[in-house]
């Protein structure tokens, strides 16, 4: 019997995309639909948490670890998707040392509704650990932070720095300023988190020929992976609350609007801003959310 001949080694497959964010804005749906593209990889797993990774040497960094075996031929991408990385003092800066040729790929969500999605994720996994929402949204640097500030720094810095940033997530405008700072524009693709999902075939398209790939032959039916919680213990945000962090994030959103065009005026923030929401109104709202089927 003749030896059997072994096909040769397939070698490595390099990330060549990054959803860099934002979280609870709909990055695990992207990424899932992304995976039923016959010329991208899937990931061994949707976050991979490569560049926020602190612990790292990141002076003399080994990037060998930051790839996967190719599996077929027919693959030509592979993503990685962390939504921190965009807000993650360095990550961007570390991504581009690595692959400056990355493309990068961000969807936006309104930020209170961001905001207050997130705090529900943390209510429904950490319970009575989790902060209320006065402890959540209490710290509110004037500028996304280039490092872990001393005071949140600690055994445990990593974990309180996360605790503490829910409010700095929704910097988007400060974010995306850093992040053409480093990629060129035309390696940025920017996505609104309701247009997705009102119309996923669309942003499909959008993404497909941003990555340069075909577009599908059969479009992957959409699926919200990562929603929020039914119901969730713990005091909601009050009108007034609601709309000193509209104010708050104004400046933000006006920026993110003006360097991606993308169409914000239609966000609770923007709708409260301009008077046409009441913000007790929109605290009513939060508050059935959290209260659902508990």
């Amino acid at each position: 019997m003749p030896a059997q001949t072994l096909p040769p080694p397939l070698g490595w497959q390099a990330y060549t995309f990054c959803i860099a964010g934002v979280q609870k804005s709909g990055t695990s749906t992207l990424s899932a639909l992304l995976d039923a593209h016959v010329n991208i990889a899937k990931a061994p797993r949707k976050e991979i948490h490569y560049f926020d990774d602190d612990a790292r040497d990141w002076s003399n960094p080994d990037h060998s670890d930051y790839r996967v075996p190719r599996r077929r031929r027919v693959h030509t991408h592979l993503g990685d998707a962390t939504p921190r990385y965009l807000a993650w003092p360095g990550a961007l800066a570390r991504i581009r040392a690595v692959n400056p040729a990355m493309l990068m790929i961000a969807i936006f969500r309104d930020p209170l509704d961001r905001l207050f999605s997130h705090w529900m994720m943390l209510r429904d996994r950490l319970g009575a650990g989790a902060p209320d929402w006065a402890e959540f949204t209490a710290w509110r640097p004037a500028g996304m932070p280039d490092s872990i500030p001393a005071d949140l720094r600690g055994r445990a810095d990593r974990k309180r720095f996360q605790l503490a940033s829910g409010v700095i997530r929704g910097y988007y405008g400060s974010q995306v300023r850093a992040g053409l700072a480093l990629f060129p524009r035309d390696q940025w693709l920017f996505h609104d988190f309701a247009s997705l999902l009102a119309d996923h075939r669309g942003h499909l398209d959008l993404t497909t020929d941003f990555l340069g790939l075909s577009r599908y032959q059969e479009y992957p039916p959409l699926r919200r992976l990562m929603a929020a919680p039914d119901g969730v213990t713990g005091a909601t945000p009050t009108g007034d609350q609601l709309h000193e962090l509209a104010r708050h994030y104004q400046p933000e959103v006006e920026e993110l609007a003006k360097l991606t065009g993308l169409p914000v005026h239609g966000w609770n923030t923007a709708r409260l801003l301009a008077g046409e929401l009441d913000p007790q109104h929109l605290a009513e709202t939060y508050a059935t959310k959290a209260r659902r089927d508990r």
